[in-house]
């Protein structure tokens, strides 16, 4: 099923993110959590691909299997960095043989050798590039307090508007922790003139090295009553697991009861997390 049709119908939709593992050896312990996550009946599961590529195979081999033993509709990934016209084809040709409808099409992170294909600059030219050879439903992703290497926001949205022009059908936003900065960007945006739908990206923060880490890669701004909750609760994993799951189920509640319906969830692989968000969800989301 395409996504952008799911998004056309008037009720509210909860995905989930997984990645796919590094090494062969871990391919059956990351299917197993996620198709853990598949059972708690998402809208559908996005998977990641990793830096430069690294993980195409294994991005498409999960895609395809849960797909096929689940039935949840699947998004997998596809960047720009690490890969050339000839590897975009053998990915979007696999995708079509497995009758996976999406693709999530990003600019992707530098590999650690920093060595790049250079076929596609920005995502988009990927996104242009599909959308003249299928009918893929194309995901993008964008970012509410502007990328980290744009000059500034109104910058970040011209060039998020020219992904939308590309053919992008839906965009996910970069986690955030202030909802406040979600709803500023969602009015910049359609200001812009993005009009296709916005999915909120949720990140449930459940250890603080997982924090440290995220805003390091993102400068993602975590507020301080955020900051207090991993302050206090750091050296108690039990419990700063479940903080952190409340903490992500409020922002939750918080984006449905102004009228956003459509969150994505960027569980880890952590089937626990997963369902603890949706049992703090249950009977909103009904």
């Amino acid at each position: 099923m395409k996504i952008s049709k799911l998004l056309e119908e008037d009720k509210i939709t909860l995905s989930f993110e997984v990645f796919p593992p590094k090494r062969a050896e871990s391919f059956d312990a990351v299917k197993n959590a996620s198709e853990t996550i598949a059972s708690f009946h998402p809208d559908f599961m996005s998977v990641t691909y990793g830096a430069g590529g690294s993980t195409a195979g294994f991005t498409a081999e999960l895609a395809a299997e849960l797909k096929k033993d689940t039935g949840v509709p699947v998004l997998p990934h596809l960047t720009c960095v690490g890969s050339s016209k000839e590897h975009v084809d053998h990915m979007v040709e696999t995708y079509v043989n497995e009758q996976i409808d999406n693709i999530m099409v990003l600019r992707g992170d530098l590999p650690s050798d920093g060595i790049v294909e250079h076929d596609f600059e920005h995502a988009s030219d990927l996104i242009a590039y599909i959308k003249e050879k299928t009918d893929l439903c194309i995901g993008g992703a964008c970012y509410p307090e502007g990328h980290v290497e744009s000059r500034n926001k109104n910058m970040d949205l011209k060039y998020l508007k020219a992904k939308v022009d590309a053919g992008c059908d839906f965009l996910t936003t970069q986690m955030f922790f202030d909802n406040n900065i979600f709803y500023n960007f969602l009015y910049r945006a359609r200001e812009a003139g993005i009009n296709v739908p916005i999915l909120a990206g949720i990140m449930p923060i459940t250890n603080a090295k997982q924090l440290a880490r995220s805003v390091a890669l993102s400068g993602t701004n975590v507020p301080e009553r955020f900051r207090a909750i991993v302050d206090t609760f750091a050296d108690h994993p039990a419990a700063m697991k479940q903080a952190g799951i409340v903490y992500a189920s409020e922002q939750i509640i918080d984006l449905i009861a102004n009228g956003v319906k459509h969150i994505h969830v960027y569980s880890m692989n952590k089937p626990d997390v997963a369902e603890g968000i949706l049992n703090n969800l249950s009977e909103i989301i009904r």
